[in-house]
């Protein structure tokens, strides 16, 4: 876990997690190759056997980019227990959409460094979000990328009267002492890195 003690003092929320989402980043860049694809599957195993998925129940990933854990293997353990899969289509600059992920389906170019399903793919709302994250804390706190892409699709997701489970794909380095957070932020479910599941008590 990493204090945000050694900060420098910093004069606002945005700018403490900008400093706290780029020193995370970095030490999740440092985390050597040939370990991330070892412990990626590792995660998978551990997700596979802790997360509890209904036949039908649709479960959103992500196709992973840079430095993050490769979570396809866990989407595809979903996908044999008849969970539905969809991952995040970039709409604009604001706003993304779950397209259902099928396998044989083309899949097209999304940003990023990643590919996923096109347009013609069934829409879904997911009841459990597997996510990325730039940071996490001990209370369930997230940092993201700074784009607020999964925060406004929550926020939508909870406007139709939904309450996807949150549980975040992230590594041990990746913890940090306190995220800042205000009344309005959602709270993680769980985090799954390589030293297996962690809950959390979600508030609201």
């Amino acid at each position: 876990m990493f204090s945000v003690s050694r900060l420098a003092f910093v004069p606002d929320f945005k700018s403490l997690k900008k400093q706290l989402r780029l020193q995370a980043l970095a030490r999740r860049d440092a985390l050597p190759l040939d370990w991330r694809v070892e412990m990626s599957l590792k995660i998978a195993e551990d997700g596979a056997r802790e997360l509890a998925v209904l036949a039908g129940e649709v479960v959103s990933g992500f196709m992973p980019m840079r430095s993050e854990v490769d979570v396809r293997p866990l989407m595809a353990a979903t996908a044999e227990k008849g969970g539905r899969i969809c991952v995040p289509a970039i709409l604009d600059k604001t706003t993304i959409e779950f397209r259902e992920l099928v396998r044989g389906a083309p899949l097209i170019d999304m940003g990023f460094g990643t590919v996923g399903p096109g347009p013609e793919a069934a829409v879904l709302d997911p009841v459990l979000m597997l996510m990325p994250l730039a940071a996490f804390d001990h209370r369930g706190h997230r940092i993201g990328y700074g784009a607020g892409y999964y925060d406004r699709a929550i926020d939508r997701l909870h406007a139709k009267g939904l309450r996807p489970r949150l549980i975040a794909i992230a590594w041990d380095c990746q913890e940090v002492d306190n995220v800042p957070d205000e009344s309005h932020d959602v709270q993680l479910d769980a985090v799954l890195t390589e030293s297996g599941l962690r809950r959390f008590n979600r508030c609201g």
